[in-house]
């Protein structure tokens, strides 16, 4: 079915209004040189294994790039790392100049100061229209204390102070 551009207008303004936290989804590439882009269509899956998984863009240009890795590493950002983000989210070669980071026991790009990092093996995968869904079982964990950022209509912040019962 193919859907009218008022429809695809609408559609983008409905889900730019629901608001979720952002993460960064990194990995290396064949060459072993770290990559990464700013996701906000992340879920968790499965407590038990434990699941999660995130959605690509046939169009992005890293997405040989991830449909060639067995592994990945999901950066929920805290609410210190908006420049992270539109860094991740733009079109600069070397993203990873921009930001602390160091490579994990998994041979992942792990970002410094993130909320959450969970490290994936890729387990599989499913195509969604013109998207593909990468479920990752997870290898590795690690938390941070701090509040997420958050993502809403086209914006990124903190949680606003004193909501809901701080």
């Amino acid at each position: 079915m193919s859907n009218t551009p008022d429809q695809v207008a609408m559609f983008k303004q409905i889900m730019g209004s629901y608001p979720t936290g952002v993460t960064v989804v990194t990995a290396l590439n064949k060459e072993g040189k770290p990559m990464g882009m700013t996701v906000n269509s992340f879920a968790s899956v499965s407590l038990s294994p434990l699941l999660i998984l995130w959605c690509i863009d046939r169009k992005v240009s890293m997405f040989d790039d991830f449909q060639s890795t067995d592994k990945f590493a999901v950066h929920v950002l805290s609410k210190d790392q908006a420049d992270a983000c539109w860094t991740f989210a733009g079109k600069e070669a070397d993203r990873f100049s921009k930001v602390t980071w160091n490579q994990s026991e998994h041979q992942l790009p792990i970002i410094s100061d993130s909320l959450g990092v969970l490290e994936c093996k890729k387990v599989n995968q499913i195509d969604a229209g013109d998207h593909v869904i990468y479920i990752g079982e997870v290898i590795g964990l690690s938390a941070n204390e701090n509040d997420p950022l958050l993502y809403y209509r086209r914006n990124v912040g903190a949680i606003p102070e004193g909501w809901p019962n701080q």
